[in-house]
């Protein structure tokens, strides 16, 4: 996108200084309004000249050098609605943190483009009624594909926005935090829906596990401040089980078919020793002997890892 205005300028200078030679040689730039710089023509008659040149863009072949010329003064004409409809997301740009409103502008100039190309002077619809849309369209797509911390489900982006301009209006008219019960008559969704977009609204930003739970200022005289690694969670005893796993998985290779079969008896199926006697055709003893020797050996080799 950084580089989009230098394609734009690229194009506007091909197109001011030539026209094609195709089946619009006739029709010369020369008969449309001259624009010296686009970006400063007035919006009011920044208004009146996109009507002639939307016209006359209709009636181009598409990749023609007049083409060009016409679709990027558009462009350049009507850069002022990008920036109107970026306004309305500065709050939105500085909560969601790294968001450059540059970016922003560029993401707003391509629902601008978008707009010229489907914009049918037919329907005599103001080219603006049409534009913003696709303006705040692209801009609000931007925010949900790229802002979010963790990516959820499009629905449960929607629902956070929806929460939150219902908390502020029952905070505001019951002078407290609303309940999720509350929240659930207001939306007219279930106490499951809203607690689940509750709990998805914690995907849209995150912090680092190195920040620490008090500030020098918050903190005790004496004590040291602690970053969130040190003091949340705890440890999982899983992953020692995860690791004896990974020693005993090769030595279990190691043993024969039927010292493997019969583990898989005692510890898998969970048969007594006598089961699998029975099972193999050997006594209960000779289960016993036969398990007391593979698990020694097994054993032995995890101690030897």
């Amino acid at each position: 996108m950084s580089g989009m205005e230098t394609l734009v300028s690229r194009d506007l200078e091909a197109g001011a200084t030539s026209t094609d030679a195709g089946p619009f040689a006739g029709e010369s730039i020369a008969e449309l309004p001259q624009v010296d710089n686009a970006r400063e023509v007035a919006p009011a008659d920044a208004r009146e000249m996109s009507r002639v040149f939307l016209v006359r863009l209709r009636s181009l072949e598409e990749g023609t050098r007049e083409y060009q010329y016409v679709r990027n003064t558009l462009i350049e004409m009507n850069v002022s609605l990008v920036h109107f409809a970026a306004r309305r997301f500065r709050s939105r740009a500085a909560g969601a943190g790294g968001v450059d409103m540059e970016d922003i502008l560029q993401v707003g100039t391509i629902g601008l483009i978008k707009a010229i190309d489907r914009y049918d002077p037919a329907r005599e619809v103001e080219f603006s009624t049409l534009a913003l849309p696709y303006i705040t369209g692209e801009i609000k797509r931007y925010f949900r594909d790229t802002t979010w911390a963790v990516h959820v489900p499009r629905r449960l982006q929607e629902l956070r926005t929806e929460l939150a301009q219902s908390q502020e209006a029952l905070n505001n008219l019951l002078g407290r935090a609303p309940t999720v019960r509350e929240l659930a008559e207001h939306l007219d969704l279930s106490d499951e829906e809203v607690i689940e977009g509750l709990v998805a609204a914690n995907g849209y930003t995150s912090g680092s596990l190195d920040t620490t739970g008090d500030s020098d200022e918050q903190a005790p005289a004496g004590r040291r401040t602690r970053p969130l690694a040190e003091s949340v969670g705890e440890p999982d005893a899983a992953m020692e089980l995860f690791e004896d796993f990974h020693t005993l998985a090769p030595l279990l290779e190691e043993l024969s078919e039927r010292d493997r079969h019969i583990l898989r008896m005692r510890f898998g199926q969970e048969l007594t020793q006598a089961e699998i006697g029975a099972e193999l055709g050997i006594s209960q003893m000779q289960v016993s002997r036969l398990l007391s020797r593979t698990l020694a050996r097994l054993r032995s080799g995890m101690l030897t890892a």
